[in-house]
Formats: structure tokens, sequence, C-alpha cells
């Protein structure tokens, strides 16, 4: 399967990759086309931010004698779209595709409006323009891995291990994955229930809570290994920590293990029909937000899944043609595929196992990835 290049300028995420990808000096060159994007870019993605002025500034200085105040540059959506069509593409290499990525990755949010360079991404005249990058990526060698499905003989647990130290708690009693769904589940329900009593029914109400559609944080987690690069999982992170310090393991995986594949959105919205779980009330608000869309909302039922699936697994091309967007699901009921990574497969099954020791990464000074000691 390949990707198809319309279809990956559908999702915010494709679009904000393509637009990343676009302001890299490809390897044919294009420095000085680039850096004229990218400066047009983020003034551009200024002005459109829904934060202007509030939570995103911009550092301006005025002249020396103080007199004069700067003038700051004000490019439309039609001068990106101009710069965009000038900058001079060829087929991206394995990390400069990757770094693209990671930046389309970190900048996902689902709990707030679309930042600057979302909005930009999607204006018509530039989503336009991005057709030639989208074009390029589709026929990438280096992203031909993007709709494969999972890769059952090479996946790898990765935890980072730089992060804030929490305070020490008692460990709690060893738990299958089946009591671990049955708790979310119930989670999950009570939420539901306090939500609705408890919260405005005006979408556009100033109200946050959870926003994700993923199975529970405590199960296990892994993504395939990259040629010379190490497992996506160090590379791919949305909302990412800035860490620099990781440890990383590969696991076995039963060979029959049932893997539901979501390779777009119709088999993401497929898996909410035969799993539902209704959570209008809890993501109402949050959902809005990201989507512009009232709707009554669902998500998989995780604990359900689990009956007749071992895993899940999100393709990249499935990420980048899904995430963020109100996907329906019936004619009354959406959905929103929120706080994923791509290429991650989540384990609704206690049958996957460490295979070997577990390795220590930590970053290099070109914001690369290197084993630095395998550990016991």
């Amino acid at each position: 399967m390949t990707i198809d290049p319309d279809e990956l300028l559908t999702g915010p995420r494709g679009r904000r990759l393509c637009l990343a990808l676009a302001a890299m000096p490809g390897e044919g060159g294009g420095a000085r086309e680039a850096e004229e994007l990218r400066v047009a870019v983020t003034w551009a993605a200024y002005d459109l931010d829904p934060g202007r002025g509030t939570s995103r500034v911009v550092l301006a200085f005025a002249d020396a004698t103080g007199t004069e105040e700067p003038e700051v540059p004000r490019p439309s959506t039609a001068d990106v779209a101009r710069l965009l069509d000038a900058v001079p593409l060829s087929a991206p290499g394995p990390r400069t595709l990757l770094d693209a990525l990671g930046l389309a990755v970190d900048f996902a949010r689902y709990w707030q409006e679309p930042d600057g360079e979302d909005v930009l991404a999607a204006a018509q005249e530039v989503r336009e323009a991005l057709a030639r990058v989208a074009h390029v990526v589709a026929g990438a060698a280096a992203a031909a891995w993007w709709t494969n499905p999972v890769d059952r003989s090479d996946q790898w647990s990765v935890t980072f291990t730089d992060g804030p130290t929490p305070t020490p708690t008692p460990a709690p009693p060893p738990e299958t994955v089946a009591e671990r769904l049955a708790r979310w589940r119930h989670g999950a329900a009570a939420e539901e229930a306090r939500a609705a009593r408890e919260r405005p029914h005006d979408p556009s109400a100033s109200w946050s809570g959870t926003w994700w559609s993923t199975p529970p944080s405590d199960l296990r987690r892994t993504t395939r290994r990259l040629a010379g690069l190490g497992p996506a999982g160090l590379w791919l992170v949305e909302d990412a920590g800035g860490w620099d310090e990781a440890t990383a393991r590969p696991v076995t995986v039963p060979p029959e293990a049932a893997v539901y594949e979501i390779d777009g959105p119709l088999a993401w919205a497929e898996l909410c029909r035969r799993y539902p779980l209704e959570v209008t009330a809890s993501r109402r608000h949050d959902w809005y937000r990201t989507t512009g869309q009232d709707s009554r909302w669902v998500q998989p039922d995780w604990f359900r899944a689990a009956d007749d699936l071992d895993a899940v697994h999100l393709t990249v091309s499935g990420y980048l043609t899904t995430a963020g967007r109100a996907i329906p699901v019936t004619e009354d009921l959406s959905t929103v595929l929120a706080g994923w990574n791509p290429d991650e497969t989540f384990w609704l099954t206690d049958r996957v196992t460490p295979a070997a020791a577990e390795q220590g990464w930590s970053r290099d000074d070109d914001g690369g990835w290197r084993v630095v000691a395998p550990r016991g």
C-alpha cells in the first residue's frame, strides 16, 4: 500500500508535516528559499494563532535611538503559498523526513484550538501549495514503511528517564492487563457520569478535562526499530518533554496475536462502531476546541475490545490522516483520535514479554539518538 497524497492533506498532522518539510533545506539544496519560507511561516502563523499576544508573543526591539518601533513582517497566506511554490523539492532522506514528522507530532494538541501553523496549513491557498510537498512525501522511499502494519518481529518499548522524579509512593499490587482494563472502564464510566452532572453543556465553555482516546497509559506500548536510528518511540512523541535520556527494550510478540490496524479514518471509525463508549460529557469542551465541531462523541471501549483483540496498532499514515479530526461514526456520533503516537501499538494482553536486555539511549549533538549502554 502507498500513501495517498490527497489524503495526507485531509488531516491537520499531515498538513503540518508537509509544511515542516518544505521549510527544511532539501538534500538537493534550496537553503535560501527554505529560510525565506520559515520566516514567512513564523510571522503568518503568529498572526493566525488564537493565543497571539497572550500565550504566544514575539520580542521586537526599537532602533538604537529608541524612537522608532521596528517594522514587523505581515506575510499573508498568499505570500506563504507563493514561497511554497518557489521552494526546490527533492526526495527527503530518512533523517530529514523523520525530523519533519517529529515536528508535526510534537506540536499536536487536542485540549485547545489549533495553533497558528495548523491554521495556516489549513488555509485553502496554502493547502493547495502543499499538494506538491505531499506528492514528494508519498513518493519518498524513506516513507515506504508509513503504511506498514505492526512489525511483529522487531517491537521495542521505550521509557524516558530524565523527566521530573515523582514523589515515591508504595508500589501497587501487580495487576493483569484484564484487571487494568476493568479498572480503566470503571473510571471512564464514573468520569462521564460526573461530567454530565457537573460540567456545562455549552461546548464553548471554558472547561477542560480528559481529552485523549487511547487505551490506558499503563499498558505496554511498543514501536518498530528504524534502521540506524533506533526505536520509533524515541523520535515520535506528541507534546514531547524535551527528554535526552531513555531506555529501550525489545519484546517478544506472539505470532498469532490479533492486531487491529488503524490505517486511516475509516478504520478508526469502525473500531468505535464495534466497541462504542460514549464520552460526550467528558470530551465535549476539549474536542470542540480542537475540531470546531459540536457533537455526541464516542471512543473505543478498550475493555470490550480486549475480548477480541490482542493489540491495536496505529500506522504513521493512519496517524497523519486521522489524528485531531472530527471523524463521523454514525449519523449522530463522532470521534477524535487523540493522544496516540505514530506507529504505536497498545497491547491488550499479557502475552508480550521482554526479549533481551534493556539498552540505554542518549541524545546526540545533532538531536539524534545513540546507544550508550546495554543494561542487565
